[in-house]
């Protein structure tokens, strides 16, 4: 009897530590900006299934904002009309640019008529980015992922449903680089973007979410009007600092009760 109701009150505390179903929604009226990488299958034995959401899970999710009366933008138009869209708006983006981002994600975008914000790397095919954060990382992954090709970006970008911004030319780690090759990651990824896609390109990612703060002077000076981050949260419009806006993490790991947390105050659990 003791036994039993030790090991309950374990998965008790267990269970709100993982959920923090009693942390207080944060206001509605503060839009949510989710982080999203890869639309697909996770893999056995894979390191970065984090990264992948299934398609059938990424559905799941849009028919879940669609019923609830959410309303969609591009992170340009929510830096753009800050404080002056309604409550219940949120902004999709995808970091990096995978082929499943056209061939899964933008049939489920059409379908619920929502948009979204791809962060491009414009240098993207054969490379492991992930070792430039972490030495280890050097399994290869991420560099054998089925990139979009400049024509597949086009093809996103000619549906109405997308807006393109920037990840940088190589997604280098800003804590490995000087200032002068900052720069030239901030002006010459825009300037490619633009140049090759004919597109507008005002909003950055960092890559990694790694940066200091003479990088976002930088990223200003670039030309950009936006940049988002990998912190956790959900800022309110009123006192954001649009260079630094927080995300909420949208993983691929996460069940149903997880995901309806992140929405609902910006993190899973507890921290």
């Amino acid at each position: 009897m003791i036994l039993a109701a030790t090991l309950a009150a374990a998965l008790v505390v267990w269970f709100s530590l993982r959920y923090a179903w009693w942390r207080p929604a944060v206001d509605y009226r503060f839009p949510r900006i989710l982080m999203y990488h890869m639309i697909s299958q996770p893999r056995r034995g894979a390191r970065f299934n984090g990264l992948r959401v299934s398609p059938h899970a990424f559905e799941r999710q849009l028919r879940w904002f669609s019923r609830q009366g959410w309303h969609s933008w591009t992170v340009g138009e929510l830096v753009s009309q800050a404080g002056k869209i309604p409550a219940k708006s949120f902004a999709i983006t995808f970091d990096d640019g995978y082929a499943d981002n056209l061939l899964q994600a933008l049939p489920l975008l059409k379908k619920y008529r929502f948009k979204a914000t791809l962060y491009l790397v414009v240098d993207r095919f054969d490379r492991d980015w992930s070792a430039q954060r972490k030495a280890h990382h050097d399994q290869g992954e991420l560099r054998r992922e089925p990139k979009l090709t400049d024509e597949q970006v086009r093809e996103l970008l000619d549906s109405g449903c997308i807006e393109l911004g920037s990840h940088g030319m190589t997604h280098a780690n800003f804590d490995r680089l000087d200032s002068e090759t900052v720069s030239r990651e901030l002006a010459e990824s825009r300037q490619a973007l633009q140049r090759t896609f004919n597109v507008p390109v005002s909003s950055f990612a960092y890559p990694f979410g790694i940066y200091r703060p003479a990088h976002v002077e930088l990223v200003m000076q670039a030309g950009y009007t936006s940049a988002v981050t990998t912190v956790e949260g959900i800022d309110n419009p009123d006192t954001w600092n649009p260079f630094q806006l927080c995300r909420v993490k949208i993983s691929g790991k996460d069940n149903w009760l997880a995901f309806r947390m992140r929405i609902r105050g910006g993190r899973r659990g507890w921290k």
